[in-house]
């Protein structure tokens, strides 16, 4: 039986998941075996502020759900797709902080470029006492010694083993005629295939 006081460890996966590919489902696994996450929230922007000629969020909910309906430890909120207007992180984290409550640790899970950059988002004080972050070492980009001070104990570096998948490969990829195999769930490149995405017109 499960401690009522026991306090709950949730993990938030944000990203526009332009195809979500192999690369997330494995840090995401990581994420919770080596945080002891009892849980970890895919969660597709809507709007994404920073980013222009995104595929449809509906799209990309669905490759999102196709892509872990076979973890039972995973799952897919659209939170930020049927809130409308421009996706920010600190929308993301308040919404979930009222829903949890106080008593639940949230753990927010991205790459190591994107935790370099938040000093540039909205309201970054807040997004970094919201939830602690676990920051993906990629193989082209680590957090510098200047970052990790920085951000002291608000940031946790996660090794993973090195996946050099990007979705910005996979969608010129699919353009150029080249194959996705193996990047990404079969089940994800077979929607893919089906709704013609990312082919060039």
């Amino acid at each position: 039986m499960t401690d009522p006081q026991e306090v709950r460890r949730i993990g938030i996966m944000g990203g526009t998941f332009d195809p979500i590919h192999n690369g997330h489902l494995v840090c995401a696994e990581e994420a919770r075996m080596q945080f002891h996450l009892d849980e970890v929230l895919f969660v597709p922007s809507g709007q994404p502020w920073h980013k222009r000629g995104v595929s449809p969020a509906e799209d990309r909910y669905l490759l999102t759900m196709i892509a872990t309906a076979s973890n039972c430890d995973f799952s897919v909120s659209r939170i930020d797709i049927d809130r409308g207007g421009p996706t920010y992180t600190v929308d993301t984290l308040r919404a979930f902080r009222a829903f949890y409550g106080k008593t639940t640790e949230l753990f927010f899970i991205t790459g190591t470029d994107a935790v370099a950059e938040i000093l540039t988002w909205k309201d970054p004080e807040e997004v970094l006492d919201e939830a602690h972050f676990i920051a993906a070492n990629r193989p082209s980009y680590s957090l510098s010694e200047e970052h990790r001070r920085l951000f002291r104990d608000r940031v946790s570096v996660m090794e993973i083993p090195a996946l050099a998948i990007s979705s910005t490969d996979i969608r010129q990829r699919v353009a150029e005629g080249r194959t996705i195999r193996y990047l990404l769930p079969r089940e994800v490149r077979e929607f893919i295939e089906q709704r013609g995405l990312y082919r060039k017109p």
